[in-house]
Order: C-alpha cells, then structure tokens, then sequence
C-alpha cells in the first residue's frame, strides 16, 4: 500500500481539479448588467460611499462583462437582472467582481442588497454566490468597494491613500450570470476534501490512513468521468463508511466558534470598516438563518455601533439572533484595542463605554475579553478586565513569538496587583481558521496542556479583512463533529468553550506578568504623531472630566456628559490595534493626525469654559493642577496660589540651580550633579540627551518590527551649534536630510529636554540616550495602574527578547541607595541596557525611541516635523518618578480669580493613592465617580474626603456598578499594592 499512496493522491488531485470541481457549476445565462460610478469628489479623488437610496435613483448606464470598473477606493453600484429559469433544481447566482488569490477581505468585494435595500449577503472572492429560486425574476443591486491589493507587496505603495492611488481601474467584471449546482457533486467535493486533508494529517503507520484513501480510490473507481452526474451519489456511497466512523474516545475537542476579526482599520480607512462591519455581519446572518448550528461571536462594541446606525434594519435581524444566543457579542471592549499603550483610564473606559453599549442595545455584558490579535498584553489587564465584568481572557497573538514558545495555551494569568484570570491561546495558531484538516490536527497536536486538559477554542472564519465564515466551513464542522482519526468539532459559544475549560482545568498553571509579544516592537513608535495625539487627548479628557464635574457639582455649568462621551468613543477607536501603533496605510493616519487635532481643540475648549466657571473674579493668579499630587504648593486636583519659584541660572554651557549643576561639552550632556544626594550621576564619560541613529531594516513587517539587528551601527549625533536662549541651552544639529534641535533647561529637580526634529530619513531609527551611574540587573517601567519590573540583562532568552519595551509616562533605574527616573510626554518604546564602567562595574544606559522611518504601509511615515518633550529626575524614587511623568503631561492652567477647592482630598495615611479619573457617573444621576490606584507597588491607607454633600459613598467596578472588595470602611481607603478603587459618591436619594 506504501507505495500506491502517493499515485492515489495524484489520481485524486487530477479528478478533483480537471472534472469535479468544473462540474458543480453549469452556467445557464448571463445576467443584464449597468453600473453607476459614485462620482468623485470635488478634490478629484474618488467619491466617498452613498447610501442605497441614494444610488438607486441614479441613471445606471450598460456595462458588459469583461468591462473595466474601480479606480482604486472607488465604489461602483451595479445593477443586476434576469430571469431564473423554473426547470432548474438548485440555482444560484454567480458574480464574480474580478476576484484573483483566494484571500477574502483583501481586495474588491461587494454587499447584494435587493431593490427595496434588504440586505442578501457580501461578494469575495470565497465567497461568490447569491441564492435565488426556480422561476423567480432578479433584480439585486451590488455596492462594490474597489479596494487595491496593497499587501501583494512589502514594497513602499502609493496606493494606501487616495490621494495618491491614481485614477485607472484596477479591476473587471469577470461573470454576473444564472448557474445550476450539482448539489451531489458539491457533497461529493466536501467528502473527498475532509478525508484527504485527514488523510495527510495521519501518520504513515496509520491504519485509518490506509482505509481512508482505499475508501477514496473505491470512490474515484465508482465514478464514470463521461456521466459524472449519474455516479456521484454512487462515490458518496463509497465514502459513507468512512465518514460515518466516531471519533476515538479521549479524541481533542475543538469548540468552533464562527467570528471575523475585522480590523476596525489596516490596510483599508475606517470608513471602508464600516462597510466591510456590514458585509461581514449580511453574510452571517444569511447564514444563521439557512443553518441552525452555527454559533457566531463578533466584537467591538463600535461594529455593532455601525450597523445599528447605518443598516437598522439588518442590526434587527442581527438582535434576533442575538436572542436566540447564536449571534453573540465578545470582548466587551469598544475596540480590540493595543494594550501596551492605551493609558490606565482608557483602558478602563474601552470596557466602560463597550459593555454600556451592549447592556444598553442587547441587554447582556461580556464575559470574555476577546483580543486576538493586539500586539502583546499589559499585566495590568487581569485587574482591569475582572473589574469590568469579564472573568475569561482570550488571546492568539503570542503564537507569533519568534523567540520563545509559550508553554501553555490554558493557564490562570496573574497581573500586577494578583489578579488571575482564566485564560486561553487557541493551538490552533489562527484567529481566521477554516476548520481544515491541517488546522484541526495542528490544534490537536500543538496543545501544550495535553493530558492535564482536552479542549481547545478554533476561531474559523475569514478575517483582518472580514468574511466571516463560509457553508463550506460548516461543512467541515459537520463532518468532523465525530470523525474516528480527527478532533471532535463542536459549533458553541466562547462561554460554552470557557464553562467546560474551566471545569475540567481549574488548577491551570498560572503565568505571572506581561504577555510579552517577541515581534512588533517597532509598533511603540511608528508614526509619532498617533503616540502624541492619543496620549494628548487621554490627559485632556482627564482634565475636561475633573474641571466640568468640580463646576457641574458646584453649579457653575451644566456637564457636557454627551460630548465628552462622543471625545472618548473618538479616542477609544484610534487605539485600535493598528491605527495607535502606527500600523496602517497612510490614509488611516493622516486621517487620524486631523481627528487627533480636532478632539484636543474641542477638549481645550470644555477645559477653558470649566476653569473660566470655577475661576470667576478676582485678582490673584490662580494655578489649577488636574494631577494627583500637589505640585508648587497647589494641592492635587485643586486651584490654588503658587508657593514655589524655581531660580536657575545658565552660563554658557553650564545649567545650575539650587538642586543640580548640569554641564554640556558639544550640545551633548556630560555632568549632571545632584547636590542634595552629592551624587554624579552620569559615569565617567557618559553622556545625556545623546542622539542616536541606528538603521533599521526589519526582515519582513518594517511599520511593526525593530529587529535585534538594529543594533549593530550607530551614529552619535554629536556636531552642532550651541547657544544660550531664555535660560536653556540650545543646540542645532542637521543629519542625513533632517535638522534636530534640542532645548535644556531645569525646572527644580528635572532636566528638561526639548527635541524638535525636522525629520527626513528612511529606515533609520533615532534614539535619545540617557547613562545612569547605578548598578543594577532590573528597571521599573511605567504601566498602565502602576508599573513593571523588567530585567535588564539577558540570562535566559526570555531576557534576551525584551530589548525594545513600552513604557508610559516614565522609567526608573537605581541600585540600592539612589536611582534617577527619564519621564516623557509622547513616547513609549524604551531600551534598557547595561554596560562595563570604567573603573569597575556597570552602569546602566536608558534610551527613548523617537522616530522610525519605515517605508510599508506608509512610504512617508513620520516624514515632517515632531516636537518631544523629556526630562532626566535625578535621585527619583519610583514616586518621584511618577509624579514627574503626571508633571510632563499635565501642566499647569492659570486664571485669575480665588482659590478652587477639590472636589474630592486623598490624604496619605501610611501610603499614597493616586486619583486617576474625577467624573460624574455613566448613568446620567449625577452621581460623581472617583477611581484612584496604588502606584508604589505596597500596601497603603488613605483618607478620602469630599468637598460637597452627597448621600453615601460606595465601592463600585469600572462598569460603576456596586462592587465591594473591602477596600472602603466608610472614611477611609485600604489598597493593596497597584490596587484599583473606583468610589461613587451618591448625590441624590
């Protein structure tokens, strides 16, 4: 038999491919085609999507088959009719928009709707058929999106935007016709498929192999090649046996769940999301309804949020199967956001605002956090997400580690503060998959908690670009629900999956920790301005929410809660996993950098009409401090009189006041004394705010990688002129094609560091470097409620792969007795690195990645100007660390007029808390909300006391529902290290 395998195989790809596959479809009649164009705008670039009533009432003109259509990002509406024939048994139609490869979501597609805007279902190229019954008359409409291929190459593209894609069609309209399906045929394909991709999966040894490819050659032998239509229910017969063997007992059980991840945007503008949301959930439900298994799960809150206003009816059909339990919402999350550089705050309002709005529309939370495919996880997540509802974690991401294998895929993982949740990463290894038999045996074999455990979750359908899942994957599920020699396929829910998983594994292994991705780093500074404009806007809503719930609860001014609302839901977006990461083709961002622009204009005015409210008349210049501690005098949270002047002098190149003696040699620091702890604190030849230019040539995904390899070429940018302006040395450098120049001042205890570049390199990468005199193996980095110990040497190759990390607002380094912190405003990917001293010893060196110049998706990514702001806190405890990073993103405000009382007073008993956000509550009671965290890493107890009169105060969860975790005794708040308290202060009855 060994050596007839093979010429079985080959026998059953030639039949397959030359007579079975051509004979499913018999083409009966062309369809009658005319097209509209939507027009272009009036910048000349294609016209932007019309509604359907609006394109129905268009003149369409006659189209052929064979024709051009769809300058790229075009849309075109086709109409399509004719008449089906009453003698067919099983018709469909076949339109086929010019689909090349077999990828879905990733080129043109297309949404059927019929003439009175019911929506049929979505066209791609798996996905091609309409149905249709004998004898009826056909008249559908067809909104098709001439998206350009832009992934068919890693070469730079000016087809990410319209602004530079051009004007020629890029596709033709390949067939718009009338087939009839040979459903036994197609049955017959199905069969032939399963077996012989089960077939392949089986080991030579195997005796279920043997019988299975006897059963298929008996298959192909009861076949006649010149009747294929008479003798394929015959080789369906030959195939039953087979098919119909249970699977072994203690066999992998899979539970499918249909989902398609859609990237909120990629390669495509968000507004192209919003119609791939639609076509997406028109083929699931026209799915649902023809086939009672079919379970689907579908996130983001914001999907759901665009087909409940731009397709009403169709969101009505999707609540009917909401209801039955078949169409179901995950994650709970407004986005899939990234969740390495989303703030604390944000973070919690990407669950706040997400499981609002499925509470609101559906009646129903998530359970589950549902996050695919974002680029590694914060450990700050476990708390967060169990305050939010959930108590499942669902990733698949760390299968692109390119390190390390992740040794579980089912697992408790504990985050910063010890918080476990249940947690499960798919063996499948996919997000997208298409239940084949490869992935099936891969999923079986990969599951690392084998033995201990026996069930995993396949995500299968088509995804990134939408899709969903197909009736050929159902299919599949179908036959391989029992099938001896294969997992048994389960179509469920994720709260199924989850129930089951964690009955039979409660005493999973625990991870303690980040989930750190071993890919993707560069994504931590990929277009600039994305990091600056979501980290702006997260502090400025900080400060609109604080000043317009201090006036709205004197009754200064009504609370904007409707705009702020509609600010957080803008924010929340852009932090979708490839729009804050820099990710996407240059049209997402160069719509984002405006967005960004128009919400801090917004948000600085609610600031200003709040400060103007709470200042009213008066003389005295009163400074308003929106962070957590008190700053110059002014108490946290609060306007107050300054107390505090901060002299300093500058001569020449020497910068000096009463806390630190800075000096400079070529623009480059060099000394930097702190007199009160009488430490230098740079090494012997060490330097500061020293620029750095590495190349940077990843091996495959240039916006998302920063490969280890960068490191081995550097450029110090050390030539410049030097002056002194206004107190600050200045210093003009020019590299390359670019011009940095960096302004440095003191301000009390930090050196502040200005660094505008005017930046024109490609593939290179700048760094600021920052050489710290202490030793040791570890730094502290700043995260989302609190922060992360990381190691910085590289012992294990877990150690190893950490060489580019995010951090938040700051990074702390220090030995024993001192340590010295490098705080930041826009910047989030840092390096730690250790090196020899002279004299003995080691000294540590703290970098900020400033600029990347990858050339895909984006040619120019961050070509143009950027301006970056940081500072040096020598002697910083972890708190001063932290109070420095609030410093640089929270300046002061000043008015005129008397002094502002807070609304709320955290008093340190035996440790601080740090108030994060100060709201009125979601509901619209009027209620205030206060969340506040411990930030140190330690026990604490702090006294909370509110300005105005309120009913009672209670512990509450992020979805500011009532949550008692024994935290609050009525005045006083006991927190463990990093823990998260959110009080609500009842104002009425």
């Amino acid at each position: 038999m060994h050596d007839r395998r093979g010429e079985i195989r080959a026998r059953l790809r030639r039949i397959v491919d030359q007579q079975l596959q051509p004979a499913v479809r018999r083409h009966v009649c062309d369809l009658t085609v005319s097209a509209w164009p939507v027009p272009r705008g009036a910048d000349g670039t294609v016209g932007e999507p019309v509604s359907f009533a609006q394109a129905k009432d268009q003149e369409y003109d006659a189209f052929a088959i064979g024709d051009p259509w769809g300058p790229a990002w075009a849309t075109t509406w086709f109409r399509m009719s004719g008449e089906v024939p009453p003698d067919l048994a099983h018709p469909e139609l076949v339109v086929d928009l010019g689909f090349s490869g077999a990828s879905a979501g990733f080129q043109c597609e297309g949404l059927v709707l019929r003439p009175d805007g019911t929506h049929v279902k979505a066209l791609n190229p798996l996905n091609d058929w309409v149905p249709v019954v004998p004898g009826e008359l056909v008249e559908i409409y067809v909104e098709t999106a001439a998206n350009p291929q832009v992934l068919t190459s890693w070469s730079p593209t000016v087809l990410g935007d319209k602004l530079t894609s051009g004007h020629d069609p890029v596709y033709r309209l390949v067939t718009a016709a009338v087939v009839e399906v040979d459903l036994t045929m197609r049955e017959l394909l199905a069969d032939i498929e399963v077996l012989d991709q089960l077939s392949a999966e089986l080991g030579e040894d195997d005796s279920r192999q043997v019988e299975i490819l006897l059963a298929l050659e008996r298959a192909l032998d009861a076949l006649d090649l010149t009747d294929l239509a008479a003798t394929a229910g015959t080789a369906r017969g030959e195939l039953a046996a087979v098919l119909s063997r249970p699977a072994y007992d203690g066999a992998h059980r899979l539970s499918a769940v249909g989902h398609a991840h859609i990237d909120s945007a990629w390669l495509w503008p968000v507004r192209e999301t919003v119609r791939k949301v639609a076509r997406t959930v028109s083929n699931v439900v026209a799915l649902l309804d023809e086939d009672p298994d079919l379970v689907y799960a579908m996130s983001s809150a914001q999907q759901w949020e665009w087909v409940r206003v731009h397709h009403p009816a169709l969101f009505e059909r999707v609540k009917k199967h909401v209801a039955a339990g078949r169409f179901v919402p995950a994650g709970g999350m407004w986005v899939e956001s990234d969740t390495n550089m989303v703030g604390g705050e944000a973070m919690a309002r990407q669950f706040l605002v997400g499981q609002r709005w499925f509470e609101e529309h559906l009646g129903l939370t998530c359970e589950e956090v549902w996050l695919p495919d974002s680029f590694g996880y914060t450990a700050a997540l476990p708390q967060i997400v169990t305050l939010a509802g959930a108590q499942w974690f669902l990733t698949q991401k760390i299968s692109w580690n390119t390190t390390n294998v992740f040794p579980h895929h089912t697992f408790w993982w504990e985050g910063i503060d010890g918080t476990r949740v249940f947690t499960h990463f798919p063996p499948v290894d996919t997000y997208e998959s298409s239940l084949t038999g490869h992935e099936l045996a891969h999923a079986a074999r990969n599951f690392r908690d084998k033995g201990a455990a026996g069930r995993s979750l396949v995500p299968f359908g088509f995804g990134d670009g939408g899709g969903g899942p197909t009736r050929e994957m159902l299919g599949r599920a179908r036959r391989t629900a029992s099938l001896a020699g294969s997992p048994v396929v389960a179509l469920e829910s994720p709260t199924a999956f989850f129930e089951a998983a964690h009955a039979e594994y409660a005493d999973a292994p625990v991870w303690a920790g980040e989930l750190y991705l071993e890919i993707h780093r560069g994504t931590y500074t990929s277009q600039a301005a994305m990091k600056q404009g979501n980290r702006r806007c997260e502090h400025l809503l900080r400060e609109a929410e604080l000043w317009s719930a201090t006036a709205a609860v004197r009754g200064l001014l009504p609370y904007p809660a409707d705009e702020l609302d509609e600010l957080w839901r803008i924010v929340l977006l852009h932090q979708f996993h490839d729009i804050l990461p820099g990710s996407s083709i240059a049209w997402v961002h160069r719509e984002a950098r405006a967005t960004y622009a128009e919400v801090a204009r917004r948000l600085e005015e609610l600031v200003d009409a709040a400060l103007d409210a709470l200042a009213g008349e008066g003389e005295d210049e009163v400074v308003f401090n929106a962070g957590p501690v008190a700053r110059d005098g002014v108490p946290a949270l609060s306007g107050g009189l300054v107390t505090g002047l901060r002299p300093s002098s500058t001569t020449g190149v020497l910068l000096e006041n009463e806390h630190l003696r800075v000096e400079l040699v070529d623009g480059v620091i060099r000394s930097v004394l702190d007199k009160a702890n009488d430490r230098e604190v740079l090494p012997p030849g060490g330097a500061a705010n020293l620029l750095q230019l590495h190349p940077d040539h990843p091996v495959k995904w240039d916006a998302w990688d920063l490969d280890r390899s960068y490191r081995a070429r550097v450029t110090d940018l050390l030539d410049g002129d030097v002056s002194v302006h206004d107190d600050a040395v200045v210093v003009r450098r020019e590299f390359g094609g670019s011009r940095a120049t960096q302004r440095v001042w003191l301000d009390t205890d930090l050196v502040l560091c200005e660094t505008t570049v005017d930046w024109h390199e490609r593939e290179q990468v700048l760094k600021a470097a920052f050489d710290v005199d202490v030793h040791t193996d570890h730094a502290a980095y700043e995260t989302q409620f609190g922060h992360v110990i990381r190691p910085t040497h590289e012992n294990t190759t877990w150690d190893a792969a950490r060489f580019e990390v995010c951090a938040h607002r700051w990074v702390r380094v220090g030995d024993a007795g001192y340590g010295a912190a490098l705080a930041n405003d826009s910047t989030y990917g840092h390096d730690v690195t250790r090196h020899p001293r002279d004299g003995g010893g080691t000294y540590s060196r703290a970098r900020l990645s400033l600029l990347r110049a990858p050339l895909f998706p984006d040619p120019e990514t961050d070509q143009g100007r950027h301006v970056f702001r940081y500072a040096l806190v020598p002697g910083a405890s972890v708190a001063r660390a932290a109070e420095a990073g609030y410093e640089l993103n929270l300046p002061l405000r000043s008015r005129t007029g008397p002094p502002v009382e807070p609304l709320v007073h955290v008093e340190p008993v035996t440790g601080p808390a740090y108030v994060e956000a100060v709201k009125l509550a979601a509901d619209g009671s009027g209620d205030v909300v206060v969340r506040l965290y411990e930030p140190l890493g330690a026990r604490a107890r702090v006294r909370v006391e509110a300005s105005f009169e309120h009913v009672s105060v209670h512990e509450v969860d992020i979805l500011e529902r009532p949550h008692d975790c024994g935290a609050w005794d009525g005045s006083a708040l006991s927190l463990r290290p990093f823990q998260i308290v959110t009080l609500r202060f009842r104002i009425g009855g």
